[in-house]
C-alpha cells in the first residue's frame, strides 16, 4: 500500500512517499481503508524530532482517519465490511493514517457522521475528541458558564467554541481579527483580538479557560478564572502553572475515545457542529500540508486525501 513515512527526523522534506506491506486485523482489530486523513499540530512536532510514544519499524504519519471498513478481525462485532467510520486509532502510539489502509481496535473508530464527507469528517477526531474530553469529561461545562477558548479559529478550537456552545455556555474566543467572523458564525458571543488587546485586560469571572498555547497564555489566564474556575492546557504538562487558591489547572491528553465519537457525531447531525476545513491537498503533498500547518494561521484544519 502507499503511505508516506518520515525518512528522518526533521522538516517537512523529510516526509515521501513509499509502498509498505499493508497491515491485517488481529483479534479486536479491523482493516481500515483511509478515504482522508486529517493533519494535526502532533503530526508535524513529532516528525521534527519523533517525540511521540510507540514508533514502529517504519514510522508512518498521522492519526485521524475517515474510511470504510475493509476487513474485521475475530471478536468484531460493532463493525461490518462496508461500514463507513472515523476515528482517531492507537494515539499516542503510531498509527500510520497518512496511507491507504490503517489497522487498529474496533472502538477506536465509530460510525461517520451522517452528512459528512470523508473530508470533512478525517477533520474531527483528534481536534474534537481533545475539545470534548477537556471541555465535557474534565470540565464539565455547564449551562450559563462563561468559557474562553484561546486560539479559537484553530483546529481544536474552532470544534471547542461549538461544542462549548451545544453545552449552553457563554463563549469567549481569543483569535486574530480577520478570523471574528468566522468565529462569530460558528456561535462565539465575545471575540478579543489577542494582537491590540491583552485578554486579561477585556475578560474576567471565567469559568473554564481551554488554552491550546501554553507559556504565558496558561499563565496568564489563571487571572481571568473565578473561584471554582477551571484551566485545561494542551501543549504539555510542563504549561499546566501553578493554580491558585479555588482554581483548578491541568494537562489534558487527548485519547480513543469510541463513545465521544458517537456523541461528536450526534452533535454533527443535529446541526450543532460542523468542521471547517481550509486546505485539502493529496496525500502525495503531505509535506505541503505540514508547511502550512507549521505557519500557524489556518483557520480551522487541513485534510489529505487518499482515495
Amino acid at each position: 500500500m502507499r503511505a508516506v513515512v518520515v525518512e528522518q527526523w526533521g522538516g517537512p522534506e523529510n516526509l515521501v512517499e513509499r509502498e509498505i506491506e499493508r497491515p491485517e486485523p488481529g483479534l479486536n482489530e479491523i482493516l481500515v481503508r483511509v478515504h482522508a486523513a486529517g493533519v494535526n499540530p502532533v503530526d508535524w512536532k513529532t516528525r521534527a524530532d519523533g517525540a511521540v510514544i510507540g514508533w514502529g519499524d517504519v514510522p508512518a504519519v498521522g492519526w485521524d482517519v475517515s474510511g470504510t471498513v475493509e476487513a474485521v478481525g475475530p471478536g468484531v462485532g460493532i463493525h461490518r465490511p462496508g461500514d463507513e467510520v472515523y476515528g482517531m486509532p492507537l494515539f499516542p502510539r503510531q498509527a500510520g493514517a497518512y496511507a491507504e489502509f490503517v489497522v487498529a481496535p474496533a472502538r477506536h473508530f465509530a460510525p461517520k457522521p451522517a452528512g459528512l464527507t470523508h473530508v470533512e469528517a478525517a477533520a474531527l477526531p483528534l481536534a474534537a475528541l481533545t475539545a470534548w474530553q477537556s471541555l465535557v469529561d474534565v470540565a464539565d461545562v455547564r449551562p450559563g458558564e462563561r468559557v474562553l477558548v484561546h486560539a479559537a479559529a484553530g483546529g481544536v478550537g474552532h470544534l471547542a467554541v461549538q461544542i462549548a456552545k451545544a453545552r449552553g455556555a457563554y463563549v469567549i474566543g481569543t483569535a486574530s481579527a480577520g478570523k471574528h467572523d468566522v468565529l462569530r458564525e460558528l456561535g462565539a458571543d465575545e471575540v478579543v483580538d489577542y494582537r491590540s488587546v491583552r485578554f486579561e485586560d477585556v475578560v474576567s469571572g471565567v469559568d473554564v479557560v481551554l488554552d491550546a498555547l501554553g507559556g504565558e497564555t496558561a499563565r496568564r489566564s489563571l487571572g481571568v478564572l473565578r473561584d471554582g474556575g477551571r484551566l485545561i492546557t494542551l501543549p504539555g504538562p510542563g504549561d499546566v502553572p501553578a493554580a491558585r487558591d479555588g482554581v483548578r489547572a491541568l494537562f489534558v491528553l487527548v485519547e480513543p475515545d469510541h463513545q465521544g465519537l458517537r456523541e461528536i457525531a450526534a452533535l454533527v447531525e443535529r446541526g450543532e457542529l460542523k468542521p471547517v476545513v481550509e486546505t485539502v491537498l493529496p496525500l502525495a503533498r503531505a509535506a505541503k500540508a505540514h508547511e502550512i500547518g507549521e505557519q500557524g494561521r489556518t483557520t480551522g484544519k487541513i485534510v489529505l486525501t487518499v482515495v
